[in-house]
């Protein structure tokens, strides 16, 4: 599940489905037709669109790739963080949950570092 701001750069560069996921998800208010079959473009409520997804029988992962704007609504059922740290320096930068203050407790449950000074860490809801 992408949203539009996270879609648009690959669409640019030709990539209509650039997550090898079963199924891809786009949510969009503007963007009303999708580019591949594989991706659904929608304008679903992503809070209702995920709890419907998780809802579905079988085992399901929801894999999130997006901003803040996207994650902050979510954040009642995001079950695991990964976060990825690059030692740059960028500008401002933007919020990792757009929402308002909402303390929520995750765990630290494994971190990667790579040559160059880039981790990865994974945390799980407390």
């Amino acid at each position: 599940m992408t949203g539009r701001a996270t879609y648009d750069p690959a669409l640019r560069v030709g990539m209509t489905n650039p997550y090898a996921h079963p199924r891809a998800y786009v949510l969009s208010r503007s963007l009303t037709a999708s580019p591949d079959p594989a991706v659904t473009v929608t304008d679903e409520d992503p809070l209702t669109l995920v709890r419907k997804l998780k809802a579905e029988d079988g085992p399901l992962d929801v894999y999130l790739v997006g901003g803040g704007k996207l994650a902050g609504p979510l954040l009642p059922e995001i079950d695991r963080l990964i976060l990825k740290k690059y030692p740059v320096v960028a500008g401002a930068g933007l919020p990792a949950f757009d929402t308002a203050f909402q303390p929520t407790q995750f765990t630290l449950t494994d971190s990667r570092t790579f040559v160059g000074g880039g981790v990865v860490l994974t945390l799980d809801r407390a």
